[in-house]
């Protein structure tokens, strides 16, 4: 279980962004059911679900901790490195996912995940003698979301979550629209140019990534794509790109101010002009996804970068 591949993807069909702040899971119903399923489709009990996330400094938090505790759970953490992305998690997957074809743990691997990097691994664990089955994450027309080509061609068969399973354990995160920040927050957020600001704590059966921000990636960096890169570069028409890049700028700074707290607002606008990570995620991501698949350019990605804060002073602007 690809943690990150999983809550984004489900991300892009309830809220229409893959901005995983944007919604809040009932974990426990959602293992329940991940189980269910690929015990039909295996015809065969399943033996333990690994759950591949990270944590900052490889330990979990109350979310994670209650996860490692459910029935037949093993927990599988990366870590997150300096500059807040995520490291480690794709290799623990392909490791475990070879040893135990090798050891000869299961007959059938179900993999939750559409990460290009896993190819290699299935394929090595196919060779022991075992089937890896995919199981993808349905967007909202219930057609497979992120599976990388290469991955689906490797796998013995690629299968559908069931709908239902998402629609009954991910909701929208439902908050009045973040207020202008006050003074006070504003000169927390603005001690140090980068404090931390602790959201208050949730139930971490429900928590989504919605209580705080996390690390910042500059505007001018890159970010990873979920998606599989095209090799080709497509014609820009700058009228369409235009309208792609307000299109997901909208969407993504609205599930941001409909989940964020006063708090978090001033956070944001405190670390202007860095964009933290997994608002720039998401934020290529989803128009990678609008346009195809394909990579971004460096122009692109500065103006989609460039549009996000001029939305976002739009908007403050309006409240003042």
């Amino acid at each position: 279980m690809d943690v990150g591949y999983l809550l984004s993807a489900a991300a892009v069909r309830v809220t229409g962004t893959s901005l995983r702040n944007g919604i809040q899971v009932i974990y426990e119903p959602l293992v329940d059911a991940l189980v269910q399923q690929a015990e039909a489709l295996s015809e065969l009990p399943v033996l333990r679900v690994h759950w591949y996330d990270s944590a900052r400094d490889g330990v979990p938090d109350a979310q994670q901790q209650f996860i490692g505790e459910l029935p037949n759970v093993k927990l599988r953490l990366g870590r997150f490195g300096v500059d807040g992305r995520q490291k480690g998690v794709d290799l623990r997957i392909g490791l475990d996912l070879v040893t135990h074809a090798r050891n000869g743990a299961a007959d059938v691997f179900i993999l939750v995940s559409g990460d290009d990097d896993l190819t290699e691994a299935v394929e090595e664990a196919q060779v022991h003698g075992v089937q890896v089955i995919l199981l993808a994450v349905p967007n909202a027309d219930d057609k497979p979301h992120g599976i990388s080509r290469h991955l689906i061609r490797a796998a013995d068969g690629l299968k559908i979550l069931f709908p239902d399973t998402i629609d009954q354990t991910v909701t929208k995160v439902e908050m009045p629209l973040a207020t202008q920040p006050t003074a006070q927050s504003m000169a927390v957020a603005s001690q140090g140019g980068r404090a931390r600001i602790k959201a208050a704590p949730r139930d971490p059966t429900t928590l989504g990534d919605s209580g705080a921000l996390r690390p910042s990636s500059m505007l001018a960096s890159s970010a990873a794509i979920d998606s599989e890169p095209s090799s080709t570069t497509k014609h820009e028409d700058p009228a369409e790109l235009s309208e792609q890049i307000d299109s997901v700028v909208n969407n993504v700074l609205t599930t941001f101010r409909r989940s964020a707290t006063a708090e978090a607002l001033a956070e944001l606008t405190a670390g202007k002009p860095s964009i933290p990570r997994d608002i720039d995620k998401a934020l290529l991501t989803d128009l990678s996804d609008r346009r195809g698949g394909i990579d971004l350019s460096e122009a692109v990605r500065h103006k989609l970068r460039g549009q996000f804060w001029e939305k976002y002073d739009e908007a403050h602007g309006s409240e003042s």
